[in-house]
């Protein structure tokens, strides 16, 4: 074991206030960076989440909700035309107004219902998905039970994040569109920052009037193949035999697309940016006046070890070894901290994602401010003199 670990093992409370400062540095940028990263994945859910193995955008698309949205449907067969492909669905959204009757007779008139003190109507962001088994636009983590409730007339299910918002529980009835419909199912992962989503099936949104398989103009396509490990051959083959009408994505191609995007915010950046700025000077600031502090307090040791013939060089290495291993301490005291706030985040159905790019981003970034903070400390060597041991 070396001298510079020892040293950290030993007398871990001197080094403690350097450790918190850069394991909160991290906390702060790894939460609000993974917010933000949550933020996007609960918009983008019901595509990284289903089961097509290529989706379909427009040519001018840079991510699922950058550029034209929508395509001609005549682009359907002209996928099927693909050997490999064995389902081509259009993926479906669409909104309106949603309005909780717990309490409230739907055969009261509105002047009624505003007599009685009915709750307002909520504008709510509706994902469509196609119930028959098997269907591709079903995201994996729906349970067969809630796609079977799915397929009654009329029902609808809500994410757990949007239940305090509509003021709904899983089995009450409410107004959308002026429609009586049920909640049947409660999902979980699929918030909205923006406004509360509710899922549907494509045949309750038609019964509603609302959707019609005749619309020339379709959202995204979700593809599914016979062999999904082939879904980079496929989804080149497809951009090939499309001339530039429309652009094939692998699944995993377009997730990390939509995480891009989110950082082409002007203002995301900027907040991000500025949580990076500050984390970076509070944990160099606390850091190196706390090195100094543990250096000095040992003064004497490093005066010994200068007395038995050891160098100023080496004593610098020791010291910059200890800030190394400070810095990776705080790594993984930043990470845990993160782990248990998205704990608590996720229970009140806010998703924090931490990606492996982002940890190894920001815990080098945390190993280079703790190399820094042990570089700005080198300076009080100079008091570590020998004949400072006869005084």
């Amino acid at each position: 074991m070396s001298l510079a670990l020892a040293t950290l093992l030993y007398e871990w409370r001197r080094y403690m206030a350097a450790v918190m400062a850069l394991a909160l540095s991290g906390l702060l940028v790894l939460a609000m960076t993974g917010v933000f990263i949550g933020i996007g994945k609960g918009f983008t859910a019901a595509i990284e989440r289903s089961s097509a193995d290529v989706i379909v955008l427009p040519p001018g698309a840079t991510a699922l909700f950058s550029g034209p949205m929508g395509m001609p449907r005549r682009y359907i067969p002209l996928i099927y035309n693909h050997p490999e492909v064995v389902q081509v669905r259009p993926l479906a959204m669409s909104g309106g107004m949603f309005q909780n009757i717990r309490n409230i007779d739907p055969t009261m008139s509105a002047a009624d219902r505003a007599r009685q003190g009915a709750p307002r109507q909520r504008n709510v962001m509706v994902n469509v998905i196609d119930t028959a088994p098997g269907s591709v636009t079903i995201p994996v983590d729906y349970s067969d039970e809630l796609v079977e409730a799915l397929r009654q007339p009329f029902t609808v299910a809500v994410d757990e994040s949007a239940l305090p918002t509509l003021g709904v529980q899983l089995g009450d009835r409410a107004i959308y569109n002026g429609q009586t419909v049920t909640v049947v199912g409660v999902i979980r992962g699929y918030p909205n920052m923006m406004q509360p989503t509710i899922v549907t099936s494509r045949d309750t949104l038609r019964m509603m009037g609302q959707t019609s398989d005749s619309s020339p103009r379709v959202g995204p396509l979700m593809i599914a193949i016979e062999d999904p490990a082939r879904a980079e051959i496929v989804a080149a083959q497809i951009n090939a035999a499309s001339r530039g009408a429309y652009r094939a994505w692998t699944r995993v191609e377009l997730a990390e697309a939509n995480a891009g995007a989110m950082f082409e915010e002007g203002i995301l950046v900027i907040i991000i940016g500025g949580c990076v700025v500050l984390g970076a000077i509070i944990g160099v600031a606390i850091t190196w006046q706390t090195l100094r502090g543990a250096i000095m307090a040992n003064i004497k040791e490093f005066a010994s070890l200068r007395a038995l013939g050891v160098s100023m060089g080496s004593l610098r290495r020791i010291v910059l070894e200890l800030s190394f291993w400070v810095g990776l301490v705080g790594v993984v005291a930043a990470i845990f901290l993160t782990w248990l706030v998205s704990l608590l985040a996720s229970a009140n159905a806010v998703i924090i994602a931490l990606p492996i790019s982002l940890l190894l981003i920001v815990g080098g970034g945390l190993v280079i401010i703790a190399m820094v903070s042990g570089l700005l400390s080198l300076g009080i060597l100079k008091n570590s003199q020998p004949a400072d041991l006869l005084r």
